[in-house]
C-alpha cells in the first residue's frame, strides 16, 4: 500500500461538480492498492497513519497525532501512486492492484479509519474526481507498507 499524505487547512472532492467529501483541518490521504496487499497492510497503514506525529505542536515541532488535534482525513484512491515511469514514456501501472481488489481494499480502508472515531470523508472509487485541498505548512510524507518494516 502506497499513501500520500498532506497536511491540510481544508479539503474537499468533487464528481461531476457535486462535493462528495469535505474536511476542515486534517489531512489528506491518496491511497493506491498493489497487487502484492494483504490485510496486514491495511491494519498496518491505518495504525501508521493514525499516530503519525504530523502536526504541530505549541513549540512548533511535528509532535501530534490526527488523534491528538481532533483533525479529519479525506480518503482518495489513487492508483496512480504506483506507475513505474522509468522505461518509455508511459507509465506503466502493473503494480497496481486490479479494480476489484483495488476497491474492497479502499473501502475496508475507509472502514478501519472510520472506526477509530476520526471524522473521515471520501471520495469514490473509480470516479473522475476533482480534489481541491489547501496544504498547510506545506507538509507531505510519503508511506509504503512494502519498503517500511512492519
Amino acid at each position: 500500500m502506497r499513501v500520500c499524505l498532506q497536511r491540510v487547512s481544508r479539503a474537499s472532492v468533487r464528481i461531476d461538480d457535486q462535493v462528495c467529501g469535505q474536511i476542515a483541518a486534517g489531512m489528506v490521504v491518496l491511497l493506491g492498492v498493489s497487487t502484492e496487499d494483504t490485510e496486514v497492510d491495511i491494519d498496518w497503514m491505518a495504525q501508521k497513519i493514525l499516530n503519525l506525529r504530523f502536526f504541530s505542536d505549541d513549540a512548533g515541532q511535528m509532535n501530534r497525532s490526527v488523534r491528538d488535534t481532533g483533525g479529519e482525513i479525506l480518503i482518495i484512491s489513487q492508483f496512480t501512486l504506483f506507475g513505474d515511469c522509468h522505461k518509455g514514456r508511459r507509465p506503466s501501472f502493473v503494480s497496481a492492484a486490479p479494480p476489484e481488489k483495488a476497491e474492497a481494499y479502499y473501502e475496508i480502508f475507509i472502514e478501519r479509519m472510520r472506526a477509530s472515531g476520526v471524522t473521515v470523508a471520501s471520495g469514490k472509487f473509480r470516479a473522475d474526481m476533482q480534489v481541491e485541498l489547501i496544504n498547510d505548512g506545506p507538509v507531505t510524507l510519503w508511506l509504503d507498507s512494502q519498503r517500511i518494516g512492519k
